[in-house]
């Protein structure tokens, strides 16, 4: 069974994840607003991960025996400067989901849940892909730069990104 405070940390969590997959979907269509629809489909993509994820551990609540909750989150801004502002703005808010992630990391510590623990690894490990993927994006814009060639090639290249669901075992 899980604890009160646990439970309550995951729903937070939940509630962040879904925020997250809200701040994508603003960001893909500001991206496709701008004739950028490769980047709009990543951002897409991203959308359904932060779903997959929020939904993973709604899931995880229940089987501990706990209660998941959907909580109210602010809307998203809809505007951005450019592709490069948008990716700089997600690898922000990925950094901010890692303190959040490991904030629950603690918790799951402090409280003895090595259920949550475990569960919790597989996070950890995830974000630091999320910011790492993140981080090259931005790095690729800034090198090329005003290339509206560069700029249709990466477009291009984001484009073909593919959705991969999280393992669903605990």
């Amino acid at each position: 069974m899980i604890s009160n405070k646990m439970q309550e940390a995951f729903n937070d969590q939940i509630a962040a994840e879904l925020y997250s997959a809200n701040l994508y979907l603003a960001m893909s269509a500001y991206l496709e607003s701008i004739d950028l629809p490769g980047f709009g489909h990543w951002m897409r993509i991203q959308y359904q991960e932060e779903v997959s994820h929020a939904m993973k551990m709604f899931d995880y609540v229940i089987e501990r025996d706990g209660r998941a909750l959907v909580k109210a989150y602010d809307a998203p801004p809809a505007d951005w400067k450019s592709a490069l502002d948008v990716f700089e703005g997600a690898l922000s808010h990925e950094q901010k989901v890692t303190g959040l992630i490991n904030n629950l990391m603690d918790i799951a510590l402090a409280e003895k849940d090595h259920a949550s623990n475990i569960f919790l690894q597989w996070f950890v490990n995830e974000q630091v892909e999320e910011e790492a993927t993140a981080k090259g994006v931005v790095q690729q814009l800034k090198m090329l730069g005003d290339s509206k060639a560069g700029m249709f090639q990466i477009d291009r290249e984001l484009g073909q990104r593919v959705f991969t669901p999280p393992p669903t075992d605990n």
